[in-house]
């Protein structure tokens, strides 16, 4: 039978097998990966010294400060985007009013692709997702009234970063903020759109290539900005297990460093400002060694790998997003029950900020009852639990530091075979990410339809809820739902085709001109970038001007 990590008292654990096997019918105590009972470690003291160590210390097992939530909160961050930059920017406000601390920005798909609202791919799709923001009148209207100085911006966004970080930036001179006094993410990790999401727009060499102009920029100009944030949590939602959700978001996070370092950028200034985003997902005790697994693994990895020196180039800071995946059309209200479970998970786990999702997102956009639950979720975990009080509640506890050293002990097994293949940029081109991905996919899909995993609402306890109805009948009560009609896409492309008109064309074309010049002689794009959307230019138009140079990326080579 496998033995548990950590026995303690080898006469006692003797007795407690031989009970749980006949209480179990005969069968071992311990299956599979998860064990049955965990002891403490042979060695308590070391082990808490190299795996455990105090918060704020490394190797920042439990938190990169030594007060957490004692000294500071978690930032509340709801993200939001949806019809109009006028519609969502009324959004911001009431969230703001509510209580949030930090705004954070859901683009739609063609403005992640990189067209303007009225190219004919948009059609269909404008707002559906996310906001449309095609000019800077998009900007100026969804930021209208925010006081950019205090409140933090996140704006989910990768292809396209470049210009929208531009088109901020612009809004905020434009009422007195200067660009060193902005504070904020912008997404900008473009690699793992070629594993798991697909808003993609060049081939990935490329991309890394404006992703790191984008570092350099922010790095030089924009001391508050965290300019790049290493997303596990859309390969999490594809599918991905705790392991490699740690694993490639590393992986990827490695691949930017060096490529800054190539760049002539020093380590110990590019990584106090490096941020990762994570996904918090339903299995509670695993999320929670997850979160304590990747800090601790990252600590060393920056130190051993880049030599890293200041202590604030060894501390992993992370948003965390509770399971899109995790919501189900059925039952929805049994939704908020998930969201609070998956939100204390990576409050437990140390945080930084914290998105919780609505109980009505897998049925559509979010409504204002919806958004204001959510966030009072996460209120009532500041206020009201008594969690914060105490840095690593959980630190210590034989379970939660097993599956810590579990999941850093499978990730630096994924990285050494990242590493064989010549990092993650290779990886991810042989389509490795991708398919290990689906495999687990694959087998969790086919759990669930065995039933071996339960889902609450849809593969088990299936009687409904006598409250809401996804389709109403006579005398049926109906859940409300926000939805985008053709009437909002139709304004907004009047509004795109209104702003060129209206525009200088020539200073516009002429500030593209330059863009052109200066990507094809591999200068640093975002000063250019700047002129380009000042000038008037549209996102779309300056995504062109880099398809033209670059060429995209068709899909079958992506995975």
């Amino acid at each position: 039978m496998a033995r548990s990590r950590g026995t303690g008292d080898r006469a006692g654990r003797a007795r407690w097998e031989a009970d749980a096997r006949r209480a179990l019918g005969g069968r071992p105590p311990e299956e599979g990966r998860i064990p049955f009972l965990v002891g403490p470690p042979d060695d308590p003291e070391t082990a808490f010294l190299e795996r455990i160590g105090f918060p704020g210390e490394m190797p920042y097992t439990r938190g990169i400060q030594p007060t957490m939530y004692r000294g500071r909160l978690w930032t509340l961050r709801q993200y939001s985007g949806f019809g109009s930059a006028q519609a969502t920017n009324r959004r911001f406000q009431f969230l703001l009013k509510g209580g949030q601390t930090g705004l954070s920005v859901a683009f739609d798909l063609p403005t992640q692709n990189g067209y303007d609202s009225d190219h004919p791919r948009a059609k269909g799709e404008v707002g559906r997702c996310g906001v449309p923001v095609a000019s800077l009148g998009d900007m100026r209207t969804l930021l209208a009234g925010i006081p950019l100085d205090r409140a933090t911006v996140s704006m989910t966004i990768n292809a396209t970063a470049p210009i929208l970080l531009a088109l901020l930036v612009t809004v905020a001179e434009e009422n007195g903020v200067p660009r060193a006094r902005l504070g904020g993410t912008v997404q900008n990790d473009v690699l793992k759109e070629y594993v798991a999401r697909g808003t993609y727009i060049y081939p990935p060499a490329a991309s890394l290539r404006l992703t790191v102009d984008l570092v350099e920029f922010v790095t030089r100009e924009m001391p508050q900005w965290n300019y790049i944030s290493v997303s596990g949590y859309h390969m999490r939602e594809a599918g991905a297990t705790a392991a490699q959700e740690v694993a490639f978001t590393l992986a990827n996070a490695v691949a930017y460093v060096r490529a800054v370092r190539e760049r002539g950028l020093d380590v110990d200034r590019v990584l106090p400002r490096l941020s990762f985003f994570f996904s918090s997902d339903r299995n509670f005790l695993e999320e929670i060694g997850k979160f304590r697994a990747a800090r601790r693994l990252w600590a060393r990895i920056v130190t051993d790998t880049f030599g890293a020196r200041n202590a604030r180039s060894k501390q992993m800071r992370f948003h965390t997003q509770t399971a899109g995946s995790s919501l189900t059309a059925q039952q929805p209200e049994l939704n908020a029950v998930r969201t609070t479970l998956e939100s204390l998970a990576a409050v437990l786990g140390g945080t930084q900020s914290l998105h919780s999702n609505a109980l009505d997102e897998a049925l559509g956009l979010p409504t204002e009852s919806s958004a204001r639950l959510a966030l009072r979720t996460q209120q009532i975990l500041a206020e009201e639990s008594g969690v914060t009080n105490t840095v690593d509640p959980l630190g210590g506890a034989y379970e939660i530091e097993a599956l810590t050293d579990r999941i850093e002990a499978d990730a630096r097994a994924y990285l050494a075979r990242i590493d064989d293949m010549g990092g993650a940029l290779a990886a991810i081109e042989r389509g490795f990410f991708a398919s290990e991905i689906a495999r687990e996919a694959y087998r969790t899909a086919r759990a669930r339809e065995r039933r071996e995993e339960v889902v609450v609402g849809v593969n088990d306890f299936v009687e409904g809820n006598p409250d809401f109805t996804l389709f109403s009948g006579p005398g049926e009560k109906h859940a409300r739902f926000q939805r985008i009609t053709i009437n909002e896409e139709r304004r907004q492309v009047a509004r795109v085709r209104d702003w060129r008109r209206r525009r200088d064309r020539q200073k516009s074309a002429d500030a593209l001109a330059r863009l052109a010049a200066t990507t094809r002689a591999g200068e640093n794009v975002l000063p250019n970038v700047l002129a380009a959307v000042a000038s008037g230019a549209t996102l779309g138009e300056i995504a062109d001007v880099w398809r033209e140079i670059f060429g995209e990326q068709p899909a079958a080579r992506a995975f």
